[in-house]
């Protein structure tokens, strides 16, 4: 089994991808200043299990387009919201974020937790750009630096697993430059990492581990999954997830 296959076999039933809450979700929502009083249009990109798309069915009058390149994460929230009753308001959809199927102008939000580095944050921010209607919103979190200072060594790790890192007020330079009015920002607290993202992940590498035999590839994916838990351990107080949030004007 390739690396990718263990991936999606190793978080394919987790409740989230990434680090986040139902908390901070909603905590997001009240920048957004949507109206309630119409059915909206909404996407939720790089949805995976459905994590923050079912917090939003449940918030938001409309539907939202549930997007992941990924079948087997689509499968498991279309499971969940099946369950809840909200199979209706949440469409899946298999679709690459750099390929998005979405009309010009045609959403009131677009929302995407811990997935816009897989583009890069401009990239993203000006890709999706079109797909937003004059006064639409986009939601994303992104990977940010929480102090100007940091340890040679964090740097160096962070440069390598993802250049774009930057401090908020790059992010919030970089939607200005692409044409958005930011509303908002604010950083995950350390719980939607420990609690949240990486409790559960421990929990699940024994049965992960079993599954697979111990293999050499099963054991070096908990390896690296294990790095990165303690490399936030060891320096939370220097980065985390910061939630941006943005409206296109009404006079773009």
């Amino acid at each position: 089994m390739n690396k990718l296959s263990l991936l999606i076999d190793f978080h394919r039933d987790a409740q989230r991808q990434g680090p986040g809450s139902e908390a901070e979700t909603l905590r997001a929502l009240t920048f957004t200043e949507l109206d309630r009083n119409r059915p909206l249009k909404m996407a939720d990109i790089g949805c995976g299990t459905g994590a923050a798309s079912l917090v939003l069915a449940k918030q938001l009058p409309g539907t939202i387009a549930a997007v992941d390149l990924l079948p087997e994460f689509l499968e498991t929230l279309g499971a969940r919201a099946s369950s809840v009753g909200l199979s209706n308001r949440i469409q899946p959809m298999q679709a690459s974020m750099e390929r998005l199927p979405f009309g010009e102008e045609s959403l009131d939000l677009i929302w995407s937790e811990g997935a816009i580095y897989t583009m890069g944050f401009e990239a993203g921010i000006a890709a999706w750009w079109q797909f937003l209607k004059p006064g639409g919103v986009l939601v994303v979190s992104e990977i940010t630096w929480r102090s100007a200072s940091r340890p040679e060594a964090l740097s160096a790790y962070w440069e390598s697993a993802y250049p774009e890192i930057g401090e908020a007020s790059e992010k919030v330079g970089a939607l200005e430059r692409q044409g958005y009015h930011p509303q908002g920002y604010f950083l995950l607290p350390e719980s939607c990492w420990l609690t949240n993202y990486y409790a559960p992940m421990e929990a699940r590498f024994d049965d992960f581990l079993a599954r697979h035999g111990h293999s050499e590839a099963a054991q070096a994916l908990v390896a690296e999954e294990r790095t990165e838990i303690e490399w936030y351990q060891a320096y939370s107080a220097y980065y985390g997830y910061g939630v941006y949030i943005a409206r296109k004007p009404l006079a773009a």
